[in-house]
């Protein structure tokens, strides 16, 4: 049964309440500071009723300060430490400052601080921390996971989940890691209690994380509090503005961030386009700096902290940049391509305006983003033969098996497979150890249909962001609705509710200058310097390093299949339905470009063509043209192996390196000893053609081997 109301006129409430205001002034640092109704609805249910907690509301709410003051109240009650797991560094760093605010002791263990956490267990044994945050990946590591874990969760005296969407699969930003949490709250002694928080959750993943919440003993969903506020961001202007085209794009954000308030963001779709459109805007003036998964943490802390100093007055980022960054007075948000939900697309634009009374925040949709949609909805989870294949080879091996070694026996790529031994392992399939993974020997069975509907549910979501960007009615509306806020009304600051006339004006110099970075062609092509592990097990006697004198020479491609210029033409040269064709003109001249500006220096004495199974006209004609074009003898063609056909390329690096070793022959006698050779394909997706072919040529001595292609990428 649901717990009994508390009276809030009670002395004891009174006085509980009026504690807990007092850790709020000076955690904010304001002597009139109150807390907000349903802050203290939460505080008093942890604290008093030592219930769990669903808090689902806006960015910049305080959803923080619930936590932080519900500890001091615990820990002035006898109470063990409280544990937040964290998604991000930023976050952490962020709650730790504003813990100390508050005389709240918080320290972290995540990968960047290893060497502290013996000493941060015996503080935490000692009774010395106050609140200890952790990364979820920490929950599955062996070590943190048999050792530290047990005695944490029999003495912690608050549990606390943050962006608890990504516990649920049905979430924008589901991650594996998350779902050890409920092993976690299974482990919890009876009577602890446990907050869970989110800006961004709908109906249907507020259950799910609520009845997460209600695993153990005999707790209900009627045990859980869900606390569910207006989803409203006073301060958010928001417009679509959608442009002719790239070039379009980037000339608007060279000419109107500047007029932007303040510092903010801008966000791209992939990791290519934010490094290309920090370099543009840095080419005309403006402090940008680009910001990825990719990124060094070094330097994603320096930008960061630059971002929040306005040191910079954007950073160009993927969705790296995202939970957890905390400048309350980002003064904007623009997408330069649409995130694939609207759900996304808010905790994104929640950035801004947390501490401000007027943000922007400017949408510049792009005709590629249903592509790069596809393309990461492509990634989902694995099919029932890739996981069966899996856990036999764990059963079969008797012994741990690193991810590495894993790949030699399942053709799936390094993220994939990572992402399905995680949620394997919460299933109980397998177990981390150390060493690599195990398989467990329990059943477990492949829920299709509700894989099935999930990627269903992506394809909603796609669609709504589409209608959203169409949409005649308020933009704010429209994501509190896509969000179930039962309180949503139109905002009256929006482009389409009048209170937001986003500039619309191109500087034509603007449009060609970005029109010229655009149609630049040529992307580096970084040569591969390590066989992929496991090799011997495919039959595939390959190892270690890759010798220099087997290596080609960094070589080039037109363009990226991700790039916002020519990545548009190649995406359509080797879109599923193209037909084989010869090299259509625009990429000619581009090639030629390419070729022009990198290869007048390199001494070139041959052109060496690959074969191909799918598109040998294009290739022929490709190399033959560029033979033409640069005066050079086109020496040889690569044969193909009898019966070859089309191959993979989503499979890992073992399995892709094992179907291009023999696939292609060097016919004898071909002249390339002593020749510095360019090597001509149609495009390069993971590198291993290139670089069994390049080991080819050296091996009948070539000189050097600088490889070319049209694109670079799927």
């Amino acid at each position: 049964m649901p717990a009994a109301a508390p009276d809030t006129t009670a002395p004891d409430t009174l006085d509980l309440r009026e504690e807990a205001e007092d850790v709020l002034r000076r955690l904010v640092g304001d002597p009139d500071a109150r807390l907000r109704e349903d802050q203290w609805t939460a505080i008093e249910a942890l604290v008093a009723g030592r219930r769990r907690a669903l808090v689902v509301q806006r960015t910049g709410w305080g959803k923080s300060a619930v936590y932080f003051v519900a500890t001091a109240l615990l820990r002035a009650r006898g109470a063990g430490p409280t544990v937040i797991v964290s998604p991000l560094l930023a976050l952490m760093r962020n709650q730790i400052a504003a813990a100390e605010r508050a005389g709240v002791r918080a320290v972290t263990v995540n990968s960047t601080n290893g060497e502290e956490w013996g000493r941060v267990f015996e503080d935490v044994r000692a009774g010395a921390v106050d609140v200890l945050l952790v990364s979820p990946e920490r929950l599955n590591n062996p070590g943190f996971r048999d050792e530290v874990l047990p005695p944490l969760a029999a003495t912690t005296g608050l549990l606390v989940v943050d962006e608890a969407h990504c516990v649920s699969d049905w979430g924008h930003d589901f991650r594996p890691d998350y779902r050890r949490i409920r092993t976690l709250l299974a482990d919890l002694p009876e009577g602890i209690p446990v907050l869970a928080t989110t800006a961004t959750a709908n109906a249907r993943v507020t259950a799910d994380v609520a009845e997460q919440l209600s695993v153990s003993g005999t707790r209900t969903l009627e045990d859980v509090l869900v606390l569910r506020g207006s989803l409203d961001r006073e301060s958010l202007r928001l417009a679509v503005l959608r442009l002719p085209g790239h070039a379009h794009r980037l000339a608007w954000l060279v000419q109107h961030l500047p007029q932007l308030p303040g510092s903010g963001i801008v966000y791209v779709l992939t990791v290519a386009a934010a490094a290309d459109v920090a370099n543009h805007l840095r080419a005309h003036g403006l402090e940008a700096v680009a910001y990825t998964g990719q990124t060094d943490p070094a330097e994603r802390l320096r930008a960061e902290d630059d971002l929040v100093n306005d040191r910079v007055k954007v950073l160009v980022a993927t969705s790296a940049l995202g939970m957890g960054f905390d400048k309350p007075d980002l003064g904007f948000v623009v997408h330069l391509g649409a995130p694939s939900s609207p759900i996304a697309y808010y905790q994104q634009v929640g950035r801004a305006g947390r501490g401000i009374a007027d943000a922007r925040v400017v949408l510049l949709p792009g005709a590629e983003d249903r592509d790069v949609w596809r393309h990461f909805a492509s990634l989902g989870f694995p099919g029932e033969q890739d996981v069966r294949r899996a856990l036999a080879a764990l059963a079969e091996a008797g012994r741990p098996l690193s991810t590495q070694a894993l790949e030699a026996q399942v053709d799936l790529r390094r993220n994939r497979l990572e992402m399905m031994l995680k949620v394997l392992d919460v299933d109980g399939a397998v177990r981390r150890v150390r060493g690599g993974w195990e398989a467990t020997g329990r059943e477990w069975a492949y829920d299709a249909e509700r894989y099935a509907r999930v990627s269903e549910t992506r394809a909603v979501e796609q669609q709504a962001m589409l209608d959203y960007e169409a949409t005649g009615g308020c933009r704010l509306e429209f994501l509190r609705r896509a969000l179930d806020d039962a309180e949503a009304a139109p905002c009256g600051r929006c482009d389409n509710c009048g209170g937001f006339d986003v500039p619309r004006d191109l500087d034509e110099d603007a449009v060609r200058a970005a029109g010229e970075d655009l149609t630049r062609p040529g992307v580096p092509l970084e040569p591969k310097k390590l066989w992929p592990s496991g090799m011997a097990a495919l039959g595939v006697p390959l190892s270690g390093k890759i010798a220099a004198e087997e290596r080609p020479e960094v070589g080039r491609a037109v363009a990226r299949t991700t790039d916002l210029g020519w990545g548009g033409a190649v995406r359509e040269l080797f879109a599923a339905a193209a037909p084989d064709q010869e090299t259509p003109v625009p990429l000619r001249r581009a090639a030629a470009a390419v070729l022009d500006d990198w290869a007048r220096e390199l001494g070139l004495d041959g052109v060496v063509a690959m074969s191909s199974a799918s598109r040998p006209h294009l290739v022929a004609h490709l190399a033959e043209g560029l033979a033409r074009y640069t005066g050079l003898p086109l020496l040889a063609t690569f044969e193909l192996h009898p019966g070859a056909g089309p191959t993979r390329s989503d499979v890992n690096s073992a399995h892709r390196l094992a179907q291009v070793t023999g696939r292609f022959r060097l016919p004898p006698g071909a002249p390339v000893e002593g020749r510095a050779v360019l090597l001509v394909d149609d495009r390069t997706r993971t590198g291993w053609t290139l670089a069994v072919a390049a080991r080819e040529l050296r091996l009948a001595g070539a000189a050097r081997v600088h490889p070319f292609v049209l694109a670079d990428g799927e």
